[in-house]
């Protein structure tokens, strides 16, 4: 059984960074299509690359949320 990561492809796209999860969602689900057809190198690839966009889609959102989360730090108060 050659894994998908559709869940966790899923979940990127949803809660982290959208562009890169579509990319993820593609691959995963490329890897069911590929081992029903009995392409077992193909659906391979599909799932080495759909847990490579994963991985990025992870990365990519938790930068901008760290980055978001110190330039609001860095913001000086307006209230009196």
């Amino acid at each position: 059984m050659i894994r998908s990561y559709m869940p966790w492809a899923i979940a990127v796209t949803l809660l982290c960074f959208l562009p890169t999860g579509i990319a993820a969602i593609v691959y995963a689900s490329r890897v069911s299509t590929y081992s029903a057809a009995g392409r077992w190198d193909s659906a391979l690839e599909a799932s080495r690359k759909a847990k490579l966009w994963t991985i990025i889609s992870a990365v990519v959102g938790l930068s901008f949320a760290v980055i978001i989360f110190f330039a609001a730090l860095s913001q000086p108060s307006t209230t009196y």
